[in-house]
């Protein structure tokens, strides 16, 4: 068997283009969606993120508003900056770029979002949202994986899923996304006994612990989709001194060889992120205003 590549890229320039359309529809109404990203220190990862976030928020006709403060910046600057986001009409969608510096709880700013505008779902009310099945804005990550999943299995319901990873922001979202398209759900992690014979039941595997090709070819289950959200960045001395390549999570030659759907590292999940970014914004805005969210999520 070798695995359908699920294009994440091509998927996500169609989500994109999605979006422009409906912007461009609200703009021809006066109403333009506004994205603010604030960014604070100088971790190199984080401004090449916000750097594409930001072009890519202009490219479907948004308005995009960053703020980029210094790592010596204060919870309470962060704080008031985060109440006059939230009070600027302006201002339909709200992103604190993590991680921050050690002297801000993180937490506390995620919770001082507006739940209405945190279009990153980080907030403990769309959290719950999520949980109980009301609507919400979703991680945009997991919302990411839901979708590629469904452009090569739209109906999902009665399969049995793997998650392996429990962090706030993918693994636990993820799982309850895959409840609410009635699978069976597993979430694993570092505690769980013999992780391979439970991967191996998954129809989907979703695959986010951040540890270069962990989930090998005899961990799949023959016919599975099989989405990794892993980012690892190892050295790759092919290249030239002090090069690096990206691997995801899944040991994709052999994964490939096994399922009958994967995600490639670079190129599968990574590109969903900012484009379910940008979605999020527009549901925002569109909400605010007491308009009808326009579908979005065709196959691509």
């Amino acid at each position: 068997m070798s695995a359908t590549i699920i294009d994440g890229k091509a998927y996500a320039a169609g989500l994109r283009g999605r979006v422009a359309d409906a912007v461009a529809a609200l703009a021809a109404n006066g109403m333009v969606p506004g994205l603010a990203v604030v960014l604070v220190g100088e971790d190199p990862a984080s401004h090449v993120y916000v750097k594409n976030k930001a072009r890519q928020t202009v490219e479907v006709g948004m308005r995009s508003f960053e703020h980029r403060l210094p790592a010596s910046v204060t919870e309470t600057e962060v704080l008031d900056l985060v109440s006059r986001l939230n009070a600027d009409p302006a201002v339909d969608g709200i992103l604190v770029q993590l991680p921050l510096p050690l002297q801000i709880d993180t937490q506390k700013i995620i919770e001082a979002i507006d739940p209405a505008k945190d279009v990153d779902g980080f907030h403990p009310i769309n959290a719950g949202r999520l949980m109980t099945g009301v609507r919400g804005f979703v991680s945009c990550t997991p919302l990411g994986c839901l979708l590629l999943i469904r452009s090569v299995q739209p109906n999902l319901a009665g399969l049995d899923a793997v998650v392996i990873g429990r962090s706030n922001i993918v693994g636990k979202p993820m799982a309850q996304l895959l409840v609410s398209q009635n699978c069976t759900v597993t979430i694993a992690h570092s505690k769980t006994r013999d992780l391979k014979d439970v991967c191996r039941r998954a129809d989907i595997l979703v695959a986010a612990v951040g540890r270069p090709e962990m989930v090998r070819g005899d961990w799949i289950k023959p016919g599975a989709i099989v989405i990794d959200v892993g980012i690892n960045r190892i050295p790759n001395p092919d290249a030239g001194e002090g090069r690096t390549r990206l691997i995801g999570d899944v040991a994709y030659g052999e994964a490939a060889q096994v399922a009958s759907a994967i995600t490639p590292v670079p190129g599968g999940v990574g590109p969903m992120t900012i484009a379910c970014l940008l979605r999020n914004t527009l549901e925002a805005a569109c909400l605010r205003r007491g308009l009808p969210m326009p579908a979005l999520d065709a196959a691509a």
